[in-house]
């Protein structure tokens, strides 16, 4: 079994959300990137998901909305633009944090479960893990995920331990 097969298997699609996604940001040449959980994955070992966290240029935002049309239902929260469809269990998180813009430019190509994204640097997915799990608004499961992603990464860099806070440290290390 491929790594695609594998993550259609698990995101039980009857279509290939993550790629329409993909296929429609490339085509329309919209600046994106992987940020959270499986950008986390591009630099450590692997953690099964079914959250696809994305910064996409802002300004282009809504040309990818009208480009889906209807092959998604579109959510708004404070913080995110949440994509999801009935043939698919593929959440597709879109940031709108203006802190995450930067990180477009900083990205690069690399696999995630056998799709080749362009994926936040790894110091850059570090800062939003470490906004989110700072963020006392965020379900305190998901801020304790978030500190697992930010050991994750330690471990595979150590020199990534600089950019934690002291509060957030004394609660992982």
């Amino acid at each position: 079994m491929t790594k695609k097969e594998f993550a259609r298997r698990i995101m039980r699609s009857q279509e290939d959300l993550l790629q329409i996604l993909s296929n429609l940001l490339n085509k329309k040449k919209i600046p994106f990137c992987v940020i959270g959980g499986l950008a986390v994955n591009a630099y450590a070992e692997p953690v099964v998901s079914l959250d696809l966290d994305l910064v996409v240029q802002n300004e282009r935002l809504p040309e990818l909305l009208d480009a889906l049309g209807k092959k998604c239902r579109v959510k708004k929260f404070a913080n995110s633009l949440n994509l999801s469809s009935p043939h698919s269990d593929l959440r597709v998180q879109i940031q709108l944090d203006a802190r995450y813009q930067e990180f477009i430019s900083r990205a690069k190509k690399k696999d995630i479960l056998g799709y080749r994204l362009p994926v936040a640097a790894i110091e850059d997915v570090m800062k939003g893990k470490v906004w989110a799990a700072g963020d006392e608004r965020r379900r305190p499961s998901k801020r304790q995920k978030d500190l697992a992603d930010i050991l994750r990464l330690v471990e595979k860099k150590k020199g990534l331990i600089a950019l934690i806070p002291p509060e957030l440290k004394s609660r992982i290390l």
